[in-house]
Parts: structure tokens; C-alpha cells; sequence
């Protein structure tokens, strides 16, 4: 389990995440401690395609500027099919949680992966159900990994540009 608190917030657009990521970044908050979550989209008649190279990932799709910018400020990314909520596409230190998760996800019982990765970070049960339920709904996923003071400056950002910001200590469970 992690040692460091987490805050959650919730966006309802892609650009809404982006704005509230680019307005941490311009405070001088440690990029490399933000997460984000979404899920991912496109149609049937469009291809979408991934790749890996170094250490930046490509993405093509409808949200390709989205996530390719995000990956640009942002450390890790991976994609994910989950039961229950579909292609999900994952950027920040939430990825290696996840997958932590997905080998311990019968230890944590009846979650999903991205479940088992939030309940890794500290997140309690009952609010992991309000974030698979927002992600499921097409929205996304802000997370700001970090102690105390870190975790103020960034919550405090998030709030001063309207954001309801959720906040979860270690122990909080």
C-alpha cells in the first residue's frame, strides 16, 4: 500500500482534465505524481492505434491530441481492456498500481483492476465505486499522488479552478 496521501477529482471533459494537468504543471507541481484515467474512444470505422518507442508512447483516435499531450508531461502509460467499463487508458504512477492490482485483485475481492490499483493507492471501497461508476460514464480521472504539503498546494489549485477534490490518507480505509 502507499505511504503517500492521494486526492481525487473528477472532470467531466477531456479538456477539462487537460486544463486542470497544464494548471499544476505552470505552479511547478512534480508532474511525475499525477494520474490520470479515461476511457478510451473510437468507433468501429476508425482505427486506433498504440506504440512504445523510448520512452514515449503514440496514441491515434478521436482523443489522440489528448492523450498524446498528456503523455508528454505526464510518466507511464498503458491501455487496459476492464470487464464491466471497457478500453481504458491509464497515464502516471496509477499504471504500475494497476498492475500491482491486477496480480492481487483476488486478494482485494469483487474489484476491478483499475479497482485494485485505486484500493493499492489508499482509496476506500466506497469511493472506488463513484470512480469506476464516473470513469464507466465517460468522464475522468485526475489523481495527485503526494504528501502533506504537496497534496494542499495541488488540492487547493484544483479547488481555486472549481474542482470538487476528494482526498485519502493511507490508513483512511
Amino acid at each position: 500500500m502507499s505511504k503517500e496521501n492521494v486526492a481525487v477529482a473528477i472532470f467531466n471533459t477531456h479538456v477539462e482534465a487537460e486544463n486542470a494537468v497544464k494548471e499544476l504543471q505552470k505552479s511547478g507541481f512534480d508532474m511525475k505524481k499525477l494520474s490520470i484515467v479515461g476511457k478510451d474512444y473510437h468507433t468501429e470505422e476508425q482505427v486506433v492505434g498504440y506504440y512504445h518507442t523510448g520512452d514515449r508512447m503514440k496514441y491515434w483516435g478521436k482523443l489522440g491530441a489528448f492523450w498524446g499531450g498528456l503523455w508528454g508531461i505526464l510518466f507511464g502509460a498503458a491501455f487496459f481492456w476492464i470487464p464491466g467499463i471497457g478500453p481504458l487508458v491509464v497515464a502516471g504512477p496509477l499504471v504500475s498500481a494497476i498492475v500491482g492490482g491486477l496480480e492481487g485483485a483476488v486478494a482485494v475481492g469483487g474489484l476491478s483492476a483499475l479497482g485494485a490499483g485505486l484500493y493499492s493507492i489508499g482509496i476506500p471501497k466506497d469511493s472506488i465505486i463513484n470512480y469506476e461508476s464516473s470513469v464507466k460514464s465517460d468522464k475522468f480521472l485526475l489523481v495527485v499522488h503526494g504528501a502533506g504539503d504537496e497534496l494542499s498546494k495541488a488540492r487547493d489549485i484544483l479547488k481555486s479552478a472549481g474542482h470538487e477534490v476528494f482526498v485519502h490518507s493511507p490508513g483512511g480505509r
